[in-house]
């Protein structure tokens, strides 16, 4: 691979937001060279590039930096949309689902961090997924019969919520969600982006 020519993109396998920036560059083809880290040992060459300190940081060939993971999405997507996802987004929904879902998923996933109720925001996130659950009622996907940007940008949380307590998810009235999820997930595309990468480790100075 050119490295002088090739973005590089620092990722984290398990973050939902990296995760849908790795769907995107996936699905458009565009190369790029993935550095995994880890996050309570962030290499300084990702630091250098974002204050921000979280991942996805995708560094682009000509010197600028998109450490938005949405922004790398539709970067990517702007480039080549072979699927044609940036004609299924859904900017609110999005918003939504990084809003009040995300947040009430942190408190349902990791109630002692945040000395949450989980169970009450578990119920709480069950209202965005019912949304998902009218929608995919009457689609396959969320803005359509095909996958689409919006899918890409709300499986990974979905996963995450989906994943506390698997038991529990199963019994809920989600069909449609609950059939939305296994598909994506098992996906030749997901399994790409999921593939397992050792650390990276910047090159030592001679």
């Amino acid at each position: 691979m050119d490295r002088v020519n090739t973005p590089i993109l620092y990722s984290f396998r398990r973050c939902p937001y990296a995760m849908r920036a790795r769907l995107a560059l996936a699905v458009s083809g565009v190369r790029c060279e993935l550095r995994e880290v880890k996050l309570s040992d962030k290499p300084a060459a990702m630091l250098a590039l974002s204050p921000k300190a979280t991942v996805p940081v995708l560094h682009l060939a000509d010197g600028r930096v998109i450490d938005e993971s949405l922004d790398i999405m539709r970067w990517a997507l702007a480039a080549h949309d072979p699927e044609a996802w940036l004609s299924r987004d859904d900017p609110a929904l999005i918003a939504a689902n990084d809003g009040g879902f995300k947040h009430d998923l942190d408190r349902y996933k990791y109630p002692e961090r945040h000395g949450s109720d989980a169970r009450a925001h578990r119920e709480s996130g069950l209202t965005f997924l019912a949304v998902l659950e009218r929608r995919l009622a009457v689609e396959r996907h969320l803005c359509g019969a095909q996958r689409g940007l919006a899918d890409a940008a709300i499986l990974p949380f979905v996963r995450q919520f989906a994943g506390v307590d698997p038991a529990w998810f199963a019994h809920q009235p989600l069909a449609g969600v609950q059939t939305w999820l296994a598909g994506h997930l098992e996906s030749d595309l997901f399994a790409a982006i999921m593939t397992l990468r050792p650390r990276w480790v910047p090159d030592r100075p001679a």
